[in-house]
């Protein structure tokens, strides 16, 4: 466990009640305080955006692709976990996948069920990221996807499910990892 640095974007999992419907306009901390931080684990906060994922543009996911490659500059960092909305994150993650050479963890969340949701899916989401982006075991795994405590390989993993927590999975391939009893559980490597 080390240094990890949390980078974010907006999504469900940064949405609050406006009124007359939910907005991504919770700022990085408001969404760490919701989950637990594993013990071991230090967390900066980085907050690039605050954007449905839905109206992500392209010009949106390069600067995601610029700040990573910029949080990684720095030795001290173990890893990186990106909280971003569930529409276009597995094209988020697939792009940062292509140009990630680093071996130190980058793990894309996300939540189903806005911030201060009772029963929300995003504090344990976090929770497993930060775990995931923490983890030795997880170096050289590439970019990441931790979801309803599995973690996927970016390249293969989709939205299989609109509302359903378990969200993402790989149909080709089953997960790199579990999150089980507080610990990462390895699978094996990506293809």
């Amino acid at each position: 466990m080390g240094q990890v640095v949390v980078i974010s974007t907006g999504g469900t999992i940064a949405s609050r009640w406006q009124g007359s419907g939910f907005a991504a306009d919770a700022r990085g901390g408001d969404v760490l305080a919701t989950a637990a931080v594993p013990e071991g684990v230090s967390v900066r906060v980085v907050d690039l955006m605050s954007v449905n994922s839905a109206r992500l543009t392209t010009r949106d996911q390069l600067a995601l692709l610029r700040s990573v490659h910029e949080v990684l500059a720095d030795p001290a960092v173990d890893g990186i976990v990106v909280t971003h909305g569930t529409d276009t994150l597995e094209e988020s993650a697939f792009l940062l996948d292509l140009h990630h050479d680093d071996p130190r963890p980058v793990v894309f969340t996300g939540a189903q069920l806005p911030l201060e949701a009772a029963d929300g899916d995003g504090p344990r989401n976090l929770h497993d990221a930060l775990l995931a982006a923490g983890s030795a075991e997880l170096r050289g795994h590439g970019v990441l996807v931790a979801f309803d405590g599995r973690i996927h390989a970016a390249r293969g993993t989709i939205k299989v499910q609109t509302l359903a927590a378990d969200a993402f999975a790989d149909p080709s391939g089953s997960p790199v990892a579990d999150v089980k009893d507080g610990r990462v559980v390895v699978h094996g490597r990506p293809a």
